[in-house]
């Protein structure tokens, strides 16, 4: 089952990303997810600002992104897997799912960042229809340079 979180779940969909996240620890510039204070998915939430989702399965959560929208483009972020959850296709389901919130929020259009030297995930996106728009240098919440590609996919309405 996968659903939209409330205020209650905040904790879970944390642990889910520090969880997912853990494995980038040791990349040249860590991931700042790894450090990101549970205050900041909570005050983006209540604030109205960000949305998040969980997959539940047996009633076990097992994965969650978070995600905003913004002039008809859903951007969504933090897709978060465990390792010992990966290889059931729940990052494929959750994205799915967030296509058809999308389609029914009058979206056109879903939009992520993906670091380019993370090349698993960028294949995973365009194996589901996402293609990359750009590529940039940005800085994290850290303040470290990260080479990172934009990737879309267009909403048939």
């Amino acid at each position: 089952m996968i659903k939209l979180g409330n205020e209650a779940e905040i904790v879970i969909a944390h642990k889910l990303m520090k969880e997912a996240f853990e494995e980038y620890r040791c990349l040249e510039v860590p991931t700042s997810a790894i450090n990101e204070p549970i205050d900041t998915l909570r005050d983006s939430f209540r604030d109205g600002l960000e949305k998040f989702i969980i997959c539940y399965i047996d009633g076990n959560p097992l994965g969650s992104l978070r995600f905003i929208t913004k002039d008809q483009t859903l951007y969504f972020s933090r897709v978060s897997v465990p390792p010992y959850a990966r290889g059931r296709g729940i990052a494929k389901s959750m994205l799915s799912w967030l296509e058809d919130f999308a389609k029914n929020e009058g979206m056109h259009k879903l939009q992520c960042k993906v670091r380019s030297s993370l090349t698993h995930n960028v294949r995973l996106y365009q194996s589901i229809g996402y293609t990359v728009t750009k590529e940039e240098m940005v800085k994290n919440p850290n303040n470290f340079p990260v080479s990172i590609v934009v990737m879309e996919k267009l909403l048939e309405q």
